[in-house]
């Protein structure tokens, strides 16, 4: 897992999900694995992943970190500013 957070931290994304996709074949209720993979997708921008992944750890474990990495995500979605589009 050091290995992945490591090529999550330099932006090798692709490597990382790679990685995780061989890792959760063998550990499906790994709950540090899709969050770390939901971490990947954010990091790439793919939002809509980041955030199944994020569900699918939160389901596996409902103290796990990607809630608050979730909630975040939903935060930022829902911001609204509507000053900014009527300049």
């Amino acid at each position: 897992m050091e290995t992945i957070k490591q090529l999550i931290s330099e932006g090798k994304t692709d490597e990382a999900i790679f990685l995780l996709e061989e890792f959760i074949e063998k550990n499906k209720t790994s709950d540090e694995a899709y969050y770390l993979k939901g971490n990947a997708y954010r990091k790439k921008g793919d939002v809509r992943q980041a955030l199944n992944n994020y569900l699918i750890a939160i389901e596996l474990n409902p103290n796990s970190p990607a809630v608050i990495a979730h909630n975040q995500m939903i935060s930022i979605l829902n911001f609204y500013n509507k000053d900014m589009y009527n300049q």
